[in-house]
């Protein structure tokens, strides 16, 4: 049953993710979708990969969702020349002292930006796996634990770009989703001219929630309930990624994990104590399609990654809600229902 209390860190939730998402709008005009993933991303304890192309506002987003919360912040400019210390940090040896004094690189964050992630080599963008992972650095034996919260927010510009190098597959995993913000619709565009036109609108930005509010929140969505049936589904649509015959890679447990994570976090912006369906289905596309390999031959055919998660979504059978309780005060589902599209 859903308790009093439960209600009301719901309440709380929804209230404090309405204030960050109205901030970060003020900034980035007419992508509340785009919003509203980067902040399922942020309660589900995952990392947002920004993918599009140049001037559409990626840096600003993530600079923008990184301002409306009071928290340390780090940004990273990913070059070719970048290296692995710099990021992780480095050992050195303080002549007063006689020892080997740590200095903390820009890792050491709880919102960390990673601007152009891919413009830096596949060596340096590795120095990020263990901390996204495990959100931990470990440097000559020593392990030193990460802040919490801890996000990053990486952006980066198409792969066929000049300059850029390929993520690699561990890297892309560890991402819990990708979003590409797209060109604004004219109206969108003039708005932004009037409101960006004589000063940037960051610099006016004051933090609306705290980094204590935003640890509350990820517990109150590690509290949301997830039916055995919605989990199944969940494990259906990230299997037959590794059995489809366009695919060389399929998804990895971590997938189904993230994916399950951020239908949570979406349940909760709903102000729901429980997963649907719904919530697996809508992020379905942003959270798998990144991780996904296509064969030689589906490419050729021009198959992205995300129309074959979409065909996925319509073959795969979807739990049907069915009378009664599911427990915890959701509702129970079948396993057959009538695709709705």
């Amino acid at each position: 049953m859903t308790t009093y209390d439960d209600r009301a860190r719901l309440t709380d939730l929804t209230a404090t993710a309405e204030r960050v998402r109205g901030s970060v709008e003020g900034v980035i005009e007419g992508k509340p979708e785009v919003v509203r993933l980067a902040l399922t991303v942020l309660l589900a304890e995952g990392h947002l990969l920004i993918e599009d192309v140049p001037g559409v506002g990626k840096t600003m987003l993530a600079k923008a969702l990184a301002r409306s919360i009071d928290c340390s912040v780090r940004r990273i400019q990913f070059t070719p020349d970048l290296l692995p210390s710099d990021i992780t940090g480095v050992s050195i040896w303080d002549q007063q002292r006689r020892d080997f004094e740590f200095k903390p690189g820009a890792i050491f964050a709880q919102i960390v930006i990673g601007d152009e992630i891919n413009r830096a080599s596949p060596k340096t963008q590795s120095a990020l796996l263990e901390s996204m992972e495990e959100r931990q650095v470990t440097i000559d034996g020593q392990t030193y634990e990460l802040p919490s919260p801890f996000m990053v927010v990486a952006t980066q510009n198409p792969v066929e770009m000049e300059g850029t190098y390929p993520l690699p597959e561990a890297q892309r995993d560890r991402f819990m989703a990708r979003v590409s913000v797209g060109y604004p619709s004219p109206e969108a565009e003039l708005q932004m001219l009037d409101v960006h036109g004589g000063v940037s609108p960051l610099e006016d930005l004051q933090p609306v929630a705290h980094a204590h509010d935003v640890v509350k929140l990820v517990e109150t969505v590690r509290g949301v309930h997830v039916a055995e049936t919605v989990r199944r589904y969940a494990v259906d649509l990230v299997s037959a990624t590794r059995t489809h015959p366009d695919l060389r890679l399929g998804a990895s447990p971590r997938a189904t994990l993230h994916l399950l994570r951020a239908a949570k976090a979406s349940a909760a912006l709903d102000g729901r104590e429980y997963a649907l369906p719904d919530d697996v289905q809508s992020l379905a596309v942003a959270v798998l399609a990144h991780r996904l390999l296509p064969t030689a031959q589906a490419q050729l055919n021009r198959r992205s990654a995300e129309q074959v998660v979409q065909e996925i979504l319509q073959r795969t059978p979807v739990p049907q809600q069915q009378g009664g309780s599911g427990g915890h005060g959701t509702p129970g589902y079948g396993q057959q229902p009538p695709r709705r599209l």
